[in-house]
């Protein structure tokens, strides 16, 4: 077994090391408008019904739009949308139509007013389940109503932010250690 060698480290950097998932683009509704932000700050918190935990900073054009909605959809984009995730990170809603700038096609959701963009992955249809952590820490927990998945490729390459203007895309995949698993314990 490897021994590592190791240095002091930035606690402000940490989250280099830490980040809990791809990249997704968070598309919300409200009244007549709509609007996609990159998000890349959300975890899973449980099984079923099936919870996710999404920090949206208060200064983020969407944040209000998903306050006063109460819904949204969290869409996986893939690494050949790289490109178009970190140019929507870079602009606000505030001052263009993301759909409209950026060739991304809203489709109608089934329970949410959030638009599905059909140029993604994986679409999850949210509501909010629980708003008591969005005054302290901007934390909304979300309740996956329905989601709609490609049929094709079965293991998509997904985009990761490592901060600073790093970025991964996700690695080969194994079953090396699948016989070792016991659910529930991980």
């Amino acid at each position: 077994m490897r021994r590592y060698t190791k240095r002091d480290f930035p606690t402000s950097n940490v989250r280099r090391l830490l980040e809990p998932g791809p990249i997704v683009l968070v598309s919300s509704a409200h009244k007549n408008e709509t609007n996609i932000m990159t998000m890349g700050w959300h975890m899973m918190m449980e099984f079923s019904p099936a919870l996710v935990a999404c920090i949206i900073s208060s200064a983020n054009h969407s944040f209000e739009l998903i306050r006063k909605s109460r819904q949204c959809v969290i869409n996986i984009p893939t690494a050949d949308l790289a490109t178009t995730v970190v140019k929507i990170g870079n602009s606000s809603g505030r001052d263009i139509d993301k759909f409209g700038e950026f060739g991304l096609t809203p489709k109608p959701g089934t329970h949410v007013r959030a638009p599905l963009i059909d140029e993604c992955y994986a679409s999850f249809e949210c509501q909010l389940a629980d708003a008591s952590q969005v005054k302290k820490y901007n934390m909304f927990v979300f309740e996956v109503v329905k989601a709609h998945v490609a049929t094709a490729p079965k293991l998509p390459k997904t985009i990761h932010y490592r901060g600073d203007g790093e970025f991964m895309i996700s690695g080969a995949e194994t079953r090396k250690y699948r016989k070792l698993f016991r659910p529930g314990m991980l």
